[in-house]
């Protein structure tokens, strides 16, 4: 009974984690360009006590052996980064990719960060800078005196004046992929990191070569499926109360040896 006891103890552990990763996901239901996450489970190390194909006797094999499993645990979590829904919006600083791509964030420390949020706005020298005052990269500063400003599908930015209706070109966005997104780092605020697992930032145009247009007027929604994170929420409490059942059953085969024998 007491194996069965830690082995349940590890069961409660991973469900509870998994349950911490489900929160998380409806906790960011709203947040623009959040990406879902997902617990992946392996179980752990077995007690072999009989070896799968070892000779029983000169001439025979034992077919299957005798293994004891020790229980399980969450080896990591993984993001899933399909694309969210677009919405439209009033604001023209408010910008999405459509497809493959990431936005470039320059950190305060000089390196760069990368979001699938487009939620961005002016400082007061009237540079494109996220809400929590990072610098967009490549910098893109809008002059005072613009009436109108424009963003293309492949990242060129213009802008109109009241002294000139014609467009003029201040800038171009340029966005980063990931050979593995799932391998990078988020570090909150809707920022990721690189990571040898992400491989390099492949910098491009928009459009081009596999990457995705830039929406401007456009957000891009949670990917996170409520109804799914739900069902998760369900499976995982049962699988929470079967593991506590056992742990409980365990401890009245224990309570029922301690008392009679």
């Amino acid at each position: 009974m007491l194996p069965a006891l830690y082995v349940s103890k590890t069961g409660l552990a991973a469900q509870d984690m998994n349950l911490t990763t489900i929160s998380n996901n409806l906790a960011n239901v709203s947040t623009t360009g959040f990406k879902a996450d997902r617990a992946e489970f392996q179980d752990l190390l077995y007690q072999t006590k009989r070896q799968p194909g070892a000779n029983s006797t000169t001439d025979t094999e034992l077919p299957s052996g005798l293994q004891l499993g020790t229980g399980v645990r969450i080896v990591g979590t993984q993001k899933n980064f399909t694309a969210g829904s677009l919405a439209t919006t009033d604001q023209p600083l408010d910008m999405a990719i459509n497809g493959r791509g990431f936005f470039q964030i320059t950190q305060p420390d000089g390196t760069t960060a990368y979001t699938r949020d487009g939620t961005f706005h002016l400082d007061s020298n009237g540079q494109i800078v996220t809400a929590s005052g990072n610098a967009l990269n490549p910098a893109i500063v809008v002059p005072t005196n613009a009436q109108t400003f424009t963003v293309g599908t492949d990242g060129t930015v213009s802008i109109t004046t009241a002294a000139s209706a014609t467009s003029t070109v201040i800038g171009n966005l340029q966005t980063a992929d990931f050979i593995n997104p799932a391998g990078l780092q988020a570090i909150g605020s809707n920022l990721y990191l690189e990571t040898a697992s992400s491989g390099a930032p492949q910098v491009g145009t928009p459009g081009l070569n596999g990457f995705g247009t830039t929406l401007q007027n456009t957000l891009e929604n949670s990917n996170v499926s409520t109804v799914e994170e739900l069902v998760n929420m369900i499976t995982t409490q049962r699988a929470y109360e079967m593991n506590s059942k056992v742990i409980s059953t365990a401890d009245q085969m224990l309570q029922y040896v301690t008392q009679n024998l």
